[in-house]
């Protein structure tokens, strides 16, 4: 049963989540025809403020997809860059000097008090403020000098399309700060709709895991908020507790854990962040590690288990966006052998209240 058939089946647990992922290949179609333009003129705003480095301010899923702009504004801007720490400002009333700072802060809800509070206190302490969300009419669009809607339409379910949907924009944002014109990105709802018709594979996956008590994911470079995400959603779908590593942080440390029990899941990004992450799929091989692969052909044929992924052509950046749509779907999937319904995870807050 695919992903799209699931969803019109109204008692079925999951349907909800079934549903938004379903929507992501129209997500992006709609961030690329109607969102691209605002961007491109958000960017052209800010390429002329000439910010000095920038900040990223998120919670939860959010804060994953910050992080991967993080690696963007890095990499392709040569900017400084970094995650900021809250509690600095709402809680010990730090005022630091963010005179011709660019601060991005990324929500879904745009409605979570400390990210609005954060930003205000940004905005007051100098810096040029850019919120991302799902929200225009949000609390936190309307403290913010400059608003980015990612279109992605209501969601219930734990984050599907509003995290593609936050990648593609925070990639268009990017490419229009060094104006570049983003058309490698039309490619991917096409790509994206393939993947999602290759949900079989991904339960045969799931059932390979259902007993799992832990899981680790690593990656590399643009591969990591993709590792970071994974993690996130299948404990909050399926309630196994999963660590997500840097790989070269796996190496420091934590690879002591490791044996042929507990699953580790790889993201191989086709680009240099694969090519860093070698040395620790070697090193994992060679402890026995039950290693599944997520990425290029040639490392799943060299791995336990794996899926493919389409990224002939696919410029390394943007294979994040596609990347962690078999995660998804494998939160989803593992949720329902599991027992558990994907759309009423315990504990999870659409819109955090932390202070």
């Amino acid at each position: 049963m695919s992903v799209t058939t699931s969803a019109t089946q109204s008692e079925q647990p999951g349907r909800i989540m079934a549903g938004e992922t379903a929507e992501q290949p129209a997500v992006l179609r709609r961030v690329l025809d109607r969102g691209a333009p605002r961007i491109r003129e958000v960017a052209d705003r800010i390429a002329n403020s000439k910010p000095r480095f920038v900040l990223l301010t998120a919670r939860g899923t959010s804060d994953n997809a910050a992080l991967y702009a993080k690696y963007l504004i890095e990499v392709r801007l040569g900017l400084p860059c970094g995650l900021a720490s809250m509690s600095t400002t709402t809680a010990y009333g730090a005022k630091p000097d963010l005179t011709d700072v660019l601060v991005v802060t990324v929500s879904q809800s745009g409605g979570s008090p400390d990210l609005v509070a954060s930003t205000r206190a940004a905005h007051e302490a100098g810096a040029i403020t850019l919120a991302v969300t799902n929200n225009p009419d949000s609390p936190l669009a309307a403290v913010s000098e400059a608003h980015i809607d990612i279109l992605a339409g209501p969601e219930k379910a734990p984050a599907t399309k509003t995290y593609t949907a936050s990648l593609l924009a925070l990639y268009l944002l990017v490419e229009g700060l060094i104006h570049g014109d983003g058309a490698p990105a039309t490619a991917l709802p096409d790509l994206a709709e393939r993947l999602l018709a290759r949900q079989p594979e991904i339960r045969q996956l799931a059932s390979r895991y259902r007993f799992a008590e832990r899981m680790v994911i690593t990656s590399r470079g643009y591969g990591y908020p993709t590792a970071k995400e994974a993690a996130l959603k299948l404990m909050e779908t399926s309630y196994i507790p999963a660590l997500a590593y840097s790989g070269a942080d796996l190496l420091h440390g934590p690879l002591a854990m490791v044996d042929n029990i507990s699953p580790v899941i790889a993201v191989v990004p086709d680009g240099k962040g694969g090519e860093a992450l070698q040395p620790v799929l070697d090193r994992l091989r060679g402890r026995g590690a039950d290693l599944a692969v997520v990425g290029p052909k040639a490392q799943v044929e060299q791995a336990s288990a794996g899926f493919v992924m389409p990224t002939d052509g696919v410029p390394e950046e943007l294979q994040p966006i596609l990347e962690v749509i078999p995660f998804q779907l494998l939160a989803y999937e593992m949720a329902i052998a599991r027992g558990q319904d994907p759309d009423a995870p315990r504990a999870l807050a659409k819109v955090t209240e932390t202070h």
